[in-house]
C-alpha cells in the first residue's frame, strides 16, 4: 500500500470550477449555523477551547495508550505470542470475521483501552504478516467496535446500585453480545469494499526496513540475549506508539470538535465560549425520528437518544449523559443494554475513524469505513434491545 501511495499519479482539476464557488457557500453556511445560535465570538472561542481540551484531555491520553500498547505488542510479537494467537484463534476469527487469528489481539487491546490502541499492533511487522492487504483496513472497524469496552461495561454495571429494581447485570451482558454482533456486521461489510479495492490475493506489505525474506514457519526476532531483546522491543514499540499518537491528532481535533459542537448544548450560564458547548443539532434531529427509533431500540424516553448520538463523538461523554438520565429516572435496564452495545461499538468512531484510517494509509476508504460502522452500531443496538426483550420474557 505504501508503494501505491507514493507512486500514485497526481489528480488535477480546473483552477476555477463549480466547486470553487459552491464550497465557500456551504462552508459559510455551516459556520453561520453555529454563529447565529451561539454568537460569532462564542462559536470561535468554543471551537478553539474544545480543540485545546481535546488535545490535552483526549489526545495525550490516547498517545499514552498507544505508547503502552506499542511496547506490549512489540513484546508479544518478539516472543511469539502473535504467531501463537494467529494459529490458535484462526478457526474462530476467520469464519466469524473473515480475519486471521491475530486480529483477536486487536479485540483484546481495544477492549482494555481505546480505539487507537489497535494502531500500535498494526505497526508491528510480525502482526502485519498475518494479514492480506484487503483484511488490514478492516482492523479499524474491528478495533473500534470494542473500544473502551471494559470502561463502558464497568460503568454500566456500576449503575446497578442506583437502579436496584432493574436487571443491570443481564443488560450489560446482552449489551456486550450486541456489540459483538455489531462488530461482525461492520467488519464483514468493510471487507466487501476492501476486496474490491485490493483483491483477495494481494499480500500485506511489511513495514520492516530490513525487507528480508522470511522462511516459511519462521519469525524474525531481535539480536541479543533475552534481556536486551525485551528492552529493545519495549523501546521500539513505545517509539512506534508515539508516532501513532501524533498521527491521530488532526482527526481527533477537527472531527471531534465538530461532532461535539453539533451534539452538546449551552453551559448552565448560556453560551460563554467555553469548551464543549454546542447547538444540540444532532439530538434535535434524532428526536424528529423517535417514532422509528423507539421500535428498534425500545428507548424509555426520547432523551435516551442523546446517549448513542453522543457516543458518535466520544464514548466517555456518552457515559456522562447516561448518568444524568439515571438521576432523572428516565431510563431502564433495556436502555442500559442498548447503551452498552452502542457506546462500545461506536465509541467515538466519527472522531477516530478518520485518523485511524489515515494511519493505516487507507484514506480513500474512510467514507466506506464510517458507513459500515454506522450500520454495525445500529445493528448492535437493535440486537441488544431484542435480546433483552427475549431474555426478560424467559427469566
Amino acid at each position: 500500500m505504501d508503494e501505491q501511495k507514493k507512486t500514485a499519479a497526481p489528480v488535477f482539476k480546473k483552477a476555477l470550477g463549480v466547486e470553487t464557488f459552491v464550497f465557500p457557500v456551504i462552508f459559510l453556511g455551516i459556520f453561520a449555523l453555529f454563529a447565529v445560535k451561539m454568537g460569532l465570538g462564542n462559536a470561535i472561542n468554543t471551537m478553539m477551547n474544545t480543540a485545546y481540551r481535546l488535545l490535552i484531555d483526549t489526545v495525550l491520553y490516547l498517545t499514552a495508550i498507544c505508547v503502552l500498547m506499542g511496547a506490549i505488542s512489540a513484546l508479544l510479537s518478539e516472543f511469539g505470542f502473535v504467531s501463537l494467537a494467529n494459529r490458535v484463534l484462526q478457526p474462530l476469527m476467520r469464519p466469524v470475521y473473515g480475519l486471521p487469528g491475530a486480529a483477536a489481539l486487536g479485540v483484546v487491546t481495544t477492549f482494555l483501552s481505546d480505539n487507537p490502541a489497535i494502531l500500535a499492533l498494526a505497526d508491528d511487522h510480525e502482526f502485519r504478516r498475518c494479514f492480506k492487504a484487503y483484511q488490514f483496513p478492516a482492523l479499524t472497524n474491528l478495533g473500534t467496535a470494542f473500544g473502551m469496552g471494559l470502561i463502558v461495561c464497568s460503568f454500566m454495571y456500576g449503575l446497578s446500585g442506583r437502579m436496584p429494581e432493574e436487571k443491570i447485570g443481564l443488560a450489560v451482558i446482552l449489551g456486550l453480545v450486541g456489540a459483538i454482533v455489531g462488530s461482525v456486521v461492520s467488519t464483514r461489510l468493510m471487507l466487501i469494499f476492501t476486496k474490491k479495492r485490493f483483491g483477495v490475493d494481494a499480500p500485506m506489505e511489511s513495514n520492516d526496513s530490513a525487507g528480508a525474506q522470511i522462511p516459511a514457519g519462521m519469525r524474525p526476532v531481535r539480536e541479543g540475549k533475552v534481556g536486551s531483546r525485551v528492552m529493545a522491543a519495549i523501546l521500539e514499540g513505545g517509539h512506534s506508539g508515539v508516532k501513532m499518537g501524533v498521527s491521530i491528532i488532526p482527526g481527533v481535533l477537527v472531527i471531534c470538535t465538530l461532532v461535539m459542537m453539533l451534539t452538546n448544548g449551552p453551559s448552565e450560564n448560556g453560551y460563554t465560549g467555553a469548551a464543549y458547548e454546542g447547538i444540540k443539532l444532532l439530538p434535535w434531529l434524532a428526536n424528529k425520528i423517535d417514532f422509528i427509533l423507539r421500535p428498534l431500540f425500545g428507548f424509555s424516553s426520547p432523551d435516551a437518544i442523546g446517549v448513542p448520538v453522543t457516543a458518535l463523538g466520544a464514548a466517555g461523554a456518552a457515559l456522562g449523559v447516561t448518568s444524568t438520565l439515571v438521576d432523572e429516572a428516565l431510563i431502564h435496564a433495556n436502555d442500559i443494554a442498548v447503551f452498552t452495545a452502542m457506546c462500545m461499538c461506536w465509541s467515538g468512531y466519527l472522531s477516530t475513524h478518520t485518523s485511524m484510517m489515515d494511519s493505516l494509509d487507507c484514506k480513500e476508504l474512510i467514507g466506506k469505513a464510517i458507513l459500515c460502522h454506522t450500520i454495525g452500531g445500529l445493528c448492535a443496538g437493535v440486537a441488544a434491545h431484542w435480546l433483552f426483550v427475549l431474555f426478560s420474557a424467559i427469566l
